[in-house]
């Protein structure tokens, strides 16, 4: 099993929907100051269920829905989903391929889905549970 890619739209810096791809063997992030190296990583532990709006280098959890700029409009929900590679059947489910997502409305709603399929975040934590990945993880 390993992540594959990583789509982001409206969290934090990342105002349109943004794919990353990410190679099995070796990935780095890299890039100036303030280009949104770290909201990746923010994004991963949001997805994978961080409660903590500090955590996350915010205040409340809203804020990371995207805020807007002179350019561009704030974003009403943040989304983001993480693809793994499954084929190696790691994760106790039947699929190849799967995907986690997390949103959040400004109304406060958040949603988890496995597979698109809404879900609760103890079925999110409970699905990675033997492979030490997580917010709290060392993967």
């Amino acid at each position: 099993m390993y992540l594959k890619s990583i789509y982001i739209n409206g969290f934090k810096s990342f105002a349109n929907k943004t794919k990353l791809d990410i190679n099995s063997k070796l990935t780095a992030v890299v890039g100036p100051n303030g280009s949104g190296k770290s909201n990746i990583s923010d994004a991963f532990k949001w997805v994978l269920g961080e409660q903590s709006a500090k955590t996350l280098r915010g205040n409340v959890m809203s804020d990371v829905i995207f805020a807007g700029t002179k350019n561009k409009n704030p974003q009403s929900i943040a989304q983001v989903d993480l693809i793994f590679d499954n084929s190696d059947n790691l994760l106790p489910v039947d699929y190849n391929e799967v995907s986690i997502t997390r949103k959040l409305y400004r109304s406060g709603e958040s949603e988890y889905l496995i597979n698109k399929e809404k879900t609760q975040l103890k079925k999110v934590r409970e699905l990675f549970m033997d492979n030490g990945i997580g917010i709290d993880g060392y993967s």
